[in-house]
């Protein structure tokens, strides 16, 4: 299981999300979301424009096309389209990868875009909703590849641009607390793409394609004016990427040694997670009675949770060792697949899934904190990096994964591989945080 950077994320997020251009944005405008902004909060323009409901809200349908739709709605048709033999699981996989790619290599290019953020928005809208419409109407897996890849692509660069747009409008109105509603997108999405993807049980794939394009249009047109550009809207989106991409000098050995530490360990949940959220649904069919009605369920129940965990890691005091908060998600969502493991009933995917989808959007909102702890206001270079690791690990976790249920026939052993990779950066996350604490206490006891 998406954001996408930030948050979003999944997201996500995912995300897996981009959340080098997130970071650069509240990094520019504000360190705290109660903290003065600036000129900027004075700012006529934003006086009169939307308030911050209105802004977080749009964001957020935006993030429901571009990921829960552009990203995610893959996952509720993959049963349809191996039940009809379009494809099957090795096929399926290539076909999660290709996504995944096209978003690292989407979130890799955003620092090198120069067009303002609402032109990006109101393209990639137009982008996601052809590209999905496409799968419903080309004839196979050579078609689908590109088709895919394309909107991994338009996705990063979706939900980057729009994630900027919005928190550097809620900064202007000293409204950052709203953030959080920003990346409950990429969950709703899921929600409602899981919901539908369990009343098409049974027949072709096709029509959910084209249902979900449809979606993603009543989604993206009562926000299609929110994102009209402003006067000035490119110089200060330009003034904003060149501050926050600006280097660091004289950043110390150890600062550079975390720096590697954090890129390292944020690719854990990226391979971790994504083997069980492409092929949740498949999972929990093949585990549970026919006919049971309850794997369709559990995909939208991860997109709820993410919902819940976009708004409540947004509310943990930043003062919490950004690091133990990591290794906490990552044990959740390392607990997360053990139980659709030993316990492969309803309860235990329900459950399972609700611990995957809760600390989704956290994970990259601690991360974003420990890169700006380390790098400051230029943290948005080293989340870029970071955001590459986890970007790698979503490409690797479908190509792993698949060959591996080939051979063995089950999916167990994949997701065991999961679990060890997720427990292997809490690990290492709960290491670096405790000794950082120890040589506190230490300095703190010499000082007395």
């Amino acid at each position: 299981m998406t954001r996408p950077l930030a948050p979003p994320a999944p997201s996500s997020f995912d995300s897996t999300v981009s959340a080098a251009s997130v970071t650069s944005i509240a990094s520019g405008a504000s360190t705290a979301s109660g903290a003065t902004t600036g000129s900027t909060a004075t700012d006529p323009a934003a006086a009169r424009g939307p308030g911050p409901l209105r802004i977080a809200l749009a964001c957020a349908a935006v993030l429901a096309v571009a990921l829960g739709v552009g990203r995610f709605a893959f996952t509720p048709l993959l049963p349809l389209m191996l039940a009809q033999g379009a494809l099957d699981i090795r096929h399926g996989g290539w076909l999660a990868s290709v996504n995944y790619a096209g978003y690292f290599v989407g979130a890799l290019s955003c620092a090198a875009i120069r067009i303002d953020e609402t032109r990006m928005v109101r393209g990639g809208l137009l982008a996601t909703i052809a590209l999905t419409a496409a799968m419903g109407l080309l004839p196979g897996f050579a078609f689908w590849l590109p088709v895919r890849f394309l909107a991994g692509v338009v996705s990063a660069w979706t939900f980057v641009f729009a994630a900027q747009w919005g928190m550097r409008r809620l900064a202007e109105q000293n409204a950052l607390q709203w953030g959080g509603v920003i990346f409950t997108g990429a969950g709703f999405g899921i929600v409602v793409t899981g919901l539908i993807g369990a009343t098409l049980a049974g027949r072709r794939a096709e029509p959910g394609w084209l249902g979900f394009a449809l979606l993603a249009v009543l989604l993206a047109a009562p926000i299609w004016r929110m994102f009209a550009p402003r006067a000035g809207e490119r110089a200060r989106a330009g003034k904003m990427r060149r501050s926050a991409s600006s280097g660091r000098p004289g950043l110390h050995a150890a600062a550079r040694r975390d720096a590697r530490r954090l890129v390292l360990l944020y690719g854990a949940p990226g391979f971790g997670y994504i083997i069980t959220a492409t092929f949740l649904p498949v999972i929990a069919r093949g585990a549970l009675p026919i006919g049971s009605p309850w794997p369709d369920r559990f995909w939208p129940m991860f997109g709820a949770a993410q919902m819940l965990g976009a708004v409540f890691g947004s509310r943990l005091p930043a003062r919490w060792d950004n690091r133990l908060l990591l290794a906490l998600c990552y044990a959740l969502q390392a607990l997360a697949i053990v139980l659709g493991i030993v316990w492969p009933s309803a309860a235990g995917f329900a459950l399972g899934s609700a611990l995957l989808g809760l600390p989704f959007t956290a994970i990259t909102l601690f991360a974003m904190r420990e890169a700006r702890r380390l790098h400051g206001d230029d943290a948005a270079g080293l989340m870029g990096y970071a955001t590459a690791c986890y970007g790698l690990g979503q490409i690797a976790g479908p190509l792993v994964a698949a060959p591996v249920v080939a051979r063995a026939g089950s999916f167990t052993p994949a997701l065991w591989i999961a679990v060890a990779v997720l427990l292997a950066g809490a690990a290492g996350f709960a290491a670096w945080g405790l000794a950082a604490r120890g040589r506190a206490v230490e300095r703190g006891g010499q000082g007395a």
